[in-house]
């Protein structure tokens, strides 16, 4: 199933910007006429307001509090450290930026372990010490009904690694490039693409190679998905940045505020054919943070108990 009807969130407890992570992610803006608490509040208030909303769609939604210390300025992006598979494998993931690898957490595979079925956790992250990074579902993009995953290469996606991982989890891998509009490599797959079961939303222009292009659009039409060509522009509102989740019978398009106001009227309605478009209002979070919706929803496709 692509869709999942259980997600878990973090909600911060040092919201800030990265300084670290800047250098790779060009979507990144400091605010500094806003002083940490005022960042930090209007972060809670736009995180406890994206959970209401998803709690009153139906999503079954898991919550866990980051920990103040060591300072997590991304915790509320978990989707990045690990991704949980129906057939019970935990995958911990490689993470760039030091800061980041904090994320990583016993304490919270501890909790899912209570509700859900772990068989097996393979850690990735030692090959952080080989400069080898790969950043869950930010780097890699699952097809899940078809299997097949796909990547965007930048500093955060190591393209050996992403193949390693594809076969391991015996998806067919497609790597490609992308850039943003300013010539720089998209920093995560999941800001330029999102696949639902029977479309896709891709920006098109932003693969640079004819070549590599041509792959990624075959690959996704032959896998009988509507594709919905996004902009450049679109992209820098964070209009790629979208995941599908299963409520019952009916599907939920989650996305940003930011991002539907970038849609055009027809691009949601193409989608609206295929789920119901939730908007979250996130401005403070997907500014400072460079991430939006889709980043802060870690799928939780194990079984339970």
């Amino acid at each position: 199933m692509q869709a999942a009807s259980t997600v878990f969130l973090v909600r911060p407890a040092r919201f800030s910007f990265n300084a670290e992570t800047a250098p790779s992610n060009s979507f990144q803006q400091n605010l500094a006429a806003l002083t940490p608490d005022a960042v930090q509040a209007q972060a809670f208030a736009e995180f406890d307001a994206a959970v209401a909303m998803l709690r009153a769609k139906g999503v079954h939604v898991l919550v866990f509090e980051d920990t103040p210390a060591p300072p997590k300025p991304d915790a509320v992006f978990p989707n990045n450290w690990l991704t949980l598979h129906p057939d019970g494998r935990v995958l911990l993931y490689p993470m760039c930026a030091p800061n980041r690898r904090h994320e990583r957490r016993a304490d919270i595979l501890e909790e899912l372990g209570r509700q859900f079925r772990i068989t097996e956790v393979v850690d990735l992250s030692p090959h952080e010490q080989e400069g080898r990074f790969l950043e869950g579902t930010g780097s890699i993009l699952f097809d899940h009904v078809h299997r097949v995953a796909y990547a965007c290469l930048s500093p955060r996606t190591h393209a050996a690694l992403f193949a390693e991982v594809a076969a391991t989890l015996g998806y067919r891998s497609v790597a490609f490039h992308a850039n943003d509009q300013q010539g720089h490599a998209i920093y995560h797959t999941n800001v330029m693409m999102c696949i639902g079961a029977r479309f896709a939303v891709v920006c098109l222009a932003s693969i640079t190679d004819a070549q590599e292009r041509a792959t990624v659009a075959a690959s996704l039409v032959g896998t009988g998905h509507e594709l919905v060509d996004i902009t450049p522009e679109q992209v820098a509102h964070f209009a790629g940045n979208m995941l599908t989740l299963r409520v019952a019978t009916t599907e939920l398009l989650v996305l940003s505020q930011q991002a539907f106001e970038a849609l055009t009227a027809a691009q949601r309605q193409t989608l609206g054919r295929y789920g119901e478009l939730v908007p979250l209002a996130i401005p403070t979070i997907e500014t400072i943070g460079g991430g939006s919706a889709r980043c802060m929803l870690a799928e939780v496709f194990l079984p339970r108990l």
